[in-house]
């Protein structure tokens, strides 16, 4: 049956014909991507020239900087708490701390939620 396929296909054309409009459809597709992308590509704003590029500060590179943080108390006052009553955006809501000393975890403590360690016993 399946040779029986093959030759009525093959007598007509099909199995020549159908494969070759199948990849001619397929370069037509990749043809048209690269002129949609070049159309598009002309249309953007030009990459930025060399004076244009960001620069150092004139102090030279930002160094990090290492200091204790501890929340900002919550405002009270009547009613809900709105978010510009925060203050603290740049930092989050925190401040620096007088303390010099690192905070650190319970001993034969993970630190976190299900980090493997045996928790505080």
């Amino acid at each position: 049956m399946i040779t029986a396929n093959a030759q009525i296909a093959a007598e007509s054309g099909w199995l020549t014909l159908g494969p070759l409009l199948a990849g001619l459809a397929v370069v037509a597709i990749l043809l048209g991507g690269f002129y949609w992308g070049a159309i598009v590509r002309r249309r953007e704003s030009p990459p930025p020239r060399p004076e244009e590029q960001p620069h150092l500060p004139p102090g030279g590179a930002v160094r990090e900087v290492q200091e204790n943080r501890e929340p900002d108390e919550m405002p009270k006052g009547p009613g809900r708490v709105l978010p510009h009553d925060l203050h603290g955006y740049g930092n989050l809501g925190t401040r620096s701390s007088t303390s010099t000393t690192r905070p650190r975890w319970a001993r034969g403590t993970s630190g976190s939620f299900g980090g493997g360690g045996l928790g505080g016993h």
